[in-house]
């Protein structure tokens, strides 16, 4: 096992182990009381906690691990008088205290991931439907894989400052501590600029979309259609007023692809299996050939490797028929949370249904990784428009807009082919009907 793999084992049995408070942490309650103290009317911490404050209330308390970084022991007695923890007062949370030893004399902690690791378990206490959801997301997968970057439940939610209600406010969303530039996208989109105006203040923030715990990437074939449909129920049956093929629209184009117009556009191509009527991962998936002539720099696939790796695919489980379904997205995750007003929104076919759109020749390859997201690999441009790519595509495959000419020559010749056979045949049996009879 490679030293990632050692860190996620060790990283799951951190999780798992029982929750023991180190000593230096506990200090943030020098008094036993014998239930969780009230929470006072005037939104003030009580005796019993203000002893606890008499020292974490002071500015840059702090202590220094083993790692050399600092854990900040400092506690802001007002904020935390107004939190949801205040009735339960210090002692509610920071039970195994030995007052007779408190501060010890040594208590080392190696970092603060390990702090907030075993800092876990005494959230699911009284949490444990969130921490299952939570264990179902894709920052549990991250945490399982070993990524210290990924958010345990203090990452979001400092214990001391849980206000009721502030996540709801823009400014308050934890989110953007990791997700920096996808939130000041989502500040210029229409559901900011809404959420700020008290008649649609119900517009959605990050968790109306994604929810709060259970967060899952957007991998399944309706991208991020299936979170907008969840508020615009209708958006079907308008859109049928006066697109084309409407409902095949939305399966294969993204909405942010015509919401968020500034953006630069794409197709992925989603290696799928449809026996199992699922995406292909990354586990048993060969590593992606780069063209013949590419540079270390340049490891997009061309059309033949394209159609090497679906042949390779396919021959080595014959229980599976793999394909390539492909979509229309934006290119980056900020370019699809800066939506429009609707009234900005792309409604010209052309802008697609165009020789040389560019959105046809930014094409990328994507599998599922462990974690849940996609795995992408860029495409050659031309990818879509060679007769190679012609077996590749025909799992999406649609007149004039795949971009493959042969395609499109053998499907006309097909059909004006079996038009003239019946014309030719109608033809024959009239004039037999007309001149062969009276010849006889």
């Amino acid at each position: 096992m490679d030293s990632s793999g050692h860190q996620g084992a060790a990283t799951r049995r951190a999780i798992r182990t029982r929750f023991a408070i180190p000593a230096i942490a506990a200090s943030l309650a020098l008094l036993l009381v014998p239930a969780p103290a009230a929470r006072a009317a005037d939104d003030k911490p009580s005796a019993a906690d203000q002893t606890c404050l008499g020292c974490h209330g002071a500015d840059g308390m702090e202590k220094t691990l083993a790692d050399g970084d600092k854990l900040s022991l400092h506690v802001d007695g007002d904020t935390f008088a107004k939190s949801v923890h205040a009735p339960l007062g210090c002692t509610g949370c920071h039970t195994n205290i030995d007052l007779q030893s408190h501060p010890p004399a040594s208590n080392d902690i190696k970092s603060a991931r390990e702090f907030s690791l075993t800092a876990v378990n005494i959230c699911r206490t009284c949490h444990s439907d969130k921490f299952d959801e939570w264990d179902t997301s894709v920052h549990a997968a991250l945490v399982r894989d070993g990524n210290v970057r990924a958010p345990l439940c203090t990452g979001c939610h400092s214990p001391h400052a849980v206000i009721k209600g502030a996540a709801a406010t823009i400014e308050q969303i934890p989110c953007q501590r990791c997700h920096q530039d996808i939130y000041k996208a989502y500040l210029g989109s229409v559901h900011a600029q809404a959420r700020q105006n008290p008649a649609t203040s119900y517009a959605p923030v990050c968790s109306g979309c994604h929810g709060a715990h259970a967060i899952k990437p957007v991998v399944t074939l309706g991208g991020p259609k299936a979170a907008c449909l969840g508020c615009h129920a209708d958006a079907l049956e308008k859109h049928q007023a006066w697109l084309p093929n409407a409902a095949l629209h939305f399966d294969i184009v993204s909405c942010p692809a015509c919401h968020a117009p500034g953006a630069e556009r794409q197709v992925d191509l989603m290696i799928y299996d449809k026996r199992s009527q699922a995406q292909v991962t990354e586990e048993g998936v060969p590593q992606f050939e780069p063209r013949p002539g590419a540079t270390d720099t340049d490891e997009s696939l061309d059309a033949m490797a394209l159609w090497r790796l679906l042949t390779g695919l396919n021959n080595t489980d014959r229980t599976s028929n793999i394909v390539l379904h492909g979509r229309l997205e934006v290119r980056t995750g900020p370019e699809a949370h800066r939506l429009a007003a609707k009234t900005k929104a792309l409604s010209n076919c052309a802008t697609c249904h165009s020789h040389g759109s560019d959105a046809f020749e930014n094409v990328t390859i994507s599998v599922v990784g462990q974690d849940g997201r996609r795995i992408r690999q860029e495409a050659s441009p031309g990818v879509l428009t060679s007769a190679i790519s012609t077996r590749s595509v025909g799992g999406f495959y649609a007149i004039g807009a795949t971009r493959v000419r042969l395609l499109d020559v053998l499907l006309i010749l097909g059909f004006f082919g079996g038009l003239a056979f019946w014309v030719g045949h109608l033809t024959i049996r009239w004039l037999y009907k007309h001149y062969g009879l009276n010849r006889s």
